[in-house]
Parts: C-alpha cells; sequence; structure tokens
C-alpha cells in the first residue's frame, strides 16, 4: 500500500492546483482522478478570471489575488497556459442598469478595485461592433483570460517536476477511517492509498465523495452551455464583454427583471463573447439546474445566440461550429468551500466555486496548501468554512 502525506482527489483545475502548492510546500502529494486530467468541468468552460462578475468583499478579494498569482505562474510555469491581461467590458443595456451598475462601481472604487464607468461613446471606441443603442458600461483593466484545460496541465507538470504523483483514471471508491474517525486511506478500482490527510476537489461530484465519510455537501451541478464561433480575422470583440444582466442572471438575491424574450428569461441566459488565441469566439452564457445532464440544448443555443445578436449584430455574419456544455458546482451563498471538516479530522474541501473556478484556482491552492502546513492563509477565510452549513437543510443531488 502506497502511502501519502496528503491524497487530492479530482484532477481539474482546483485540484490540480492545490496539489501543485501542496508539493511546492515540500509534501509527499497524490493526485487521484477518475478519468484524465481536466476530463470534467475545467474542460468545459469559459476562460476567464475576472473580478467584475464578483460581489464587493471576499468574493472580489479573492478574485483579485488570484489574478496576480496568475500573473507570477505565468512567467514560472513551463507550459504555456496563453494567460493574458485583455481587461473586461461590462454592457449595460438600458439606463436603469446603469444606475445599478454605477453603485457596484462605487463600492468595488471604494475598496480599491480599479473599474471605471464608460459613457455610450466610448463603449463604441473600445468595441465598435456592438449594437449603437447600449446605455454604457463598466471597464475592469486586470480581467484575464486564459487556456482552463491548458491550466490544469501546466499545474500538473509543474507539480510533477516536484514530485507530485498522478494517478488518473482511479475511480475512489471508499474512504477508511481510524478507530478514532480519523482519515486513514484512499480505496480506488485500482490500488489503496494510505494517508492521514485527503483534499476533497472533486468539484461537482465532491459531495458523493464527501458521502464515504458521513459528510453532507450542499452542492448542486449547474448546467452551463457555450457556443464556439468559426475562425475568423473579424475582431468581434478584443476581450471579454458581457451583459450587467449576467450578474442578474448569477446572484438569485439581485432582483432586477430584465427586457428579454420568453425564450431567453426560461433559459436564464446572459450575453458573453470572449476571443480565444485560435481566432474563435466563445459565446454564452446559461445557467440551470439539469442536474448532470451536458448534452446541447437547441433551444438554449437559440436563446444564446438570439441575446449575443441583440449585443453584436455582426455575429449574424459568422457560423456556430459546436456547443458544449458543462455543470459547475453551485451553493447557495456562491461562496466555495476551502476548510477542513471538523467532524472528520484530516477531510478536507475545496469546492463550490460554480463559475469561479478557473478564476479562483491559483489562491484556492495556496490557501489549502496554507490550511494544510499550518501556516497563517492569504485571507481570513472563516466565511468559507465548511461549518457555515452544519444547520442547514440538505440540498437533493
Amino acid at each position: 500500500m502506497r502511502s501519502f502525506d496528503v491524497i487530492v482527489i479530482g484532477a481539474g483545475v482546483i485540484g490540480s492546483s492545490v496539489a501543485y502548492h501542496l508539493v511546492k510546500k515540500g509534501l509527499e502529494v497524490a493526485l487521484v482522478e477518475k478519468g484524465g486530467v481536466a476530463s470534467g468541468t475545467s474542460s468545459r468552460c469559459d476562460a476567464v478570471a475576472l473580478i467584475c462578475d464578483k460581489k464587493p468583499g471576499i468574493d472580489t478579494e479573492i478574485g483579485f489575488a488570484s489574478i496576480q498569482l496568475f500573473k507570477q505562474l505565468a512567467n514560472e510555469f513551463s507550459v504555456d497556459f496563453e494567460f493574458s491581461s485583455r481587461g473586461s467590458l461590462y454592457v449595460c443595456e438600458t439606463e436603469q442598469e446603469l444606475e445599478v451598475a454605477r453603485e457596484y462601481v462605487s463600492q468595488q472604487a471604494k475598496d480599491g478595485y480599479e473599474m471605471r464607468m464608460v459613457d455610450r461613446h466610448e463603449l463604441q471606441e473600445i468595441e465598435p461592433y456592438l449594437a449603437d443603442d447600449l446605455a454604457g458600461g463598466i471597464w475592469t483593466e486586470v480581467d484575464s483570460t486564459m487556456n482552463p484545460y491548458k491550466l490544469c496541465y501546466a499545474f500538473v507538470e509543474e507539480g510533477k517536476k516536484l514530485g507530485l504523483q498522478v494517478y488518473d483514471y482511479h475511480a475512489v471508491q471508499n474512504i477508511t477511517l481510524d478507530d478514532r474517525g480519523r482519515v486513514e486511506s484512499v480505496v480506488t478500482d485500482r490500488g489503496t492509498f494510505h494517508t492521514k490527510r485527503i483534499v476533497n476537489c472533486a468539484g461537482v461530484w465532491s459531495p458523493k465523495i464527501a458521502e464515504m465519510v458521513g459528510v453532507h455537501i450542499p452542492i448542486k451541478p449547474r448546467k452551463g452551455m457555450v457556443l464556439i464561433s468559426e475562425k475568423t480575422p473579424l475582431k468581434v470583440a478584443h476581450q471579454k464583454v458581457h451583459e450587467f444582466g449576467y450578474m442578474l442572471s448569477k446572484f438569485e438575491d439581485i432582483h432586477f427583471k430584465r427586457n428579454v424574450s420568453e425564450l431567453v428569461e426560461k433559459h436564464n441566459v446572459a450575453f458573453t463573447i470572449e476571443p480565444t488565441d485560435a481566432n474563435n469566439f466563445l459565446v454564452g452564457g446559461h445557467r440551470a439546474f439539469r442536474g448532470f445532464d451536458i448534452r446541447s440544448e437547441i433551444e438554449v443555443m437559440r436563446a444564446i445566440a438570439e441575446r449575443a445578436i441583440r449585443f453584436l449584430p455582426i455575429l449574424k455574419e459568422l457560423n456556430c461550429i459546436r456547443a458544449y456544455a458543462g455543470v459547475r458546482p453551485w451553493v447557495e451563498d456562491h461562496l466555495p468551500i476551502v476548510s477542513e471538516v471538523e467532524e472528520v479530522p484530516g477531510f478536507y474541501i475545496a469546492s463550490g466555486h460554480e463559475g469561479d473556478g478557473i478564476s479562483m484556482s491559483p489562491i484556492t491552492g495556496r490557501m489549502v496548501a496554507q490550511l494544510i502546513t499550518g501556516e497563517r492563509t492569504d485571507f481570513n477565510i472563516d466565511k468559507l468554512n465548511f461549518s457555515r452549513y452544519k444547520n442547514n437543510q440538505a440540498v437533493n443531488i
């Protein structure tokens, strides 16, 4: 039976980052994954690290810190994960949205973040193909993009140089505890590994892993679809562009009704677009609870296309070559879980990032490593502790 200081379950972007940061601390680490590296949610998402889509407070703080760490890692890693600080543009369709946006920007600026309002004229200067009747928007200089698939491999390859052991295609079947209820081993379909510490980074599948030690994690899979355009020399968008309604669709507690079609409303679609290094465009966005179903839905594709053409009419001239969907680990308060589980010593959780897994992966990995080695974390992460769900009613998956 092989023994490790820590076993990380899940080789998506969070697990890969956690494993890298742990092995960087000098620990013997195994990364266990039921499929291949980045074979789940991390290969079926968009490709951004943003602060403009986050609520003021710790959500934005962690997002900002991650972007700074991304810049450092882009210079250090041998695998190019296509990091670029292009900035992002949040577009307000109406004066009402603009008013809400001003209040949001005012709060973020008060907290020290560089966001600024742009009027309808500057909107056109930044992105000439935008519809000419939009009210204005928000420009955020620090927002960045990367290739999420390559990012996972970058973490893994750098980790291997430091001794990380990767066990892909090893499905976890059980976790054993000793007679004092502490973590003892991870049992997979291809062997058993001894350890005193496990980090559950399985994303939407993390509740199934937690059930093995008698713990309920209130995470639900939230589906998101993305359309991919054909390659084009047209600079349809130079950076991430999305409607302010994207934030309104993300956070259920923001009560603001957009003037959208029944189709768009039904499927909770809000316009987003971002360029790739291959001269395609990723067009979204969509949020829905469909269990673990990641099949493409034609109605959702139509709703995304409809909303995208509203903001960028030139998209009517481009073909959509394919679509894909993924499921993201949703939690009710939209904050990830990053903590040890008090009831099961040695069992840690780093999950529940929903659509912010890519964005928050570097700082999440570093903070988990700090937790495990007993160091002070970069942030006071009491709000991210699993204990906040102890008295919550179970969420049905």
